[in-house]
């Protein structure tokens, strides 16, 4: 793939704005049928926002896209960020890696996620259709799902209805690596 082409698949946010209007969708009816604010959309199609999985499989569906295809698309734009940035902080406090590309038509999606010691998971609520599954592979996170909080540890997981809204954080003093599978529908 030449460079040229290269770039112009990292660029998540025209694409998304591209296909939102292709599809004949302002940002309001997008932001009403995925529960993501105008402003926030705004931001990720100017591309000064990277959303996270939870986000990127709402639009996702409503553009009827593989989530896989924009979330390589924000691994790729999260990177190449990163290396401008040299030495700055990161915007973000995570990183997530897919674990199964090209799954196109499966309802199951795998993911790495990374949160950084003692941050939020992108300080969001996420909510979004289906069912999802964490496994904590190193560290430890703080899960609120709904009114319920819970702990896990290394080797401990958990499994939850992925449309009450729920948050992660990372309480610990080391990074937090998970794996996050999630079902939707």
């Amino acid at each position: 793939m030449s460079k040229a082409k290269k770039s112009r698949a990292a660029r998540l946010g025209p694409e998304i704005q591209r296909l939102r209007k292709k599809a004949g969708l302002s940002l309001e009816e997008l932001a009403r049928q995925t529960g993501l604010t105008e402003d926030y959309l705004a931001r990720v199609e100017e591309e000064t926002e990277i959303p996270p999985v939870g986000a990127m499989l709402q639009i996702s569906r409503v553009l009827s896209l593989d989530a896989g295809t924009l979330l390589t698309r924000a691994e790729a734009q999260a990177r190449k960020r990163r290396k401008n940035e040299g030495l700055q902080k990161r915007k973000r406090s995570y990183a997530y890696k897919t674990l199964a590309p090209g799954a196109a038509a499966m309802h199951l999606k795998a993911f790495l996620v990374t949160i950084d010691p003692r941050q939020d998971h992108d300080m969001v609520e996420y909510r979004h259709e289906g069912e999802e599954f964490l496994h904590v592979l190193a560290g430890r996170v703080d899960v609120t799902v709904g009114e319920n909080e819970y702990r896990l540890t290394q080797g401990k997981s958990l499994h939850f209805n992925s449309a009450i809204p729920h948050m992660l954080r990372n309480p610990g003093n080391e990074k937090t690596e998970l794996i996050v599978v999630l079902y939707v529908p």
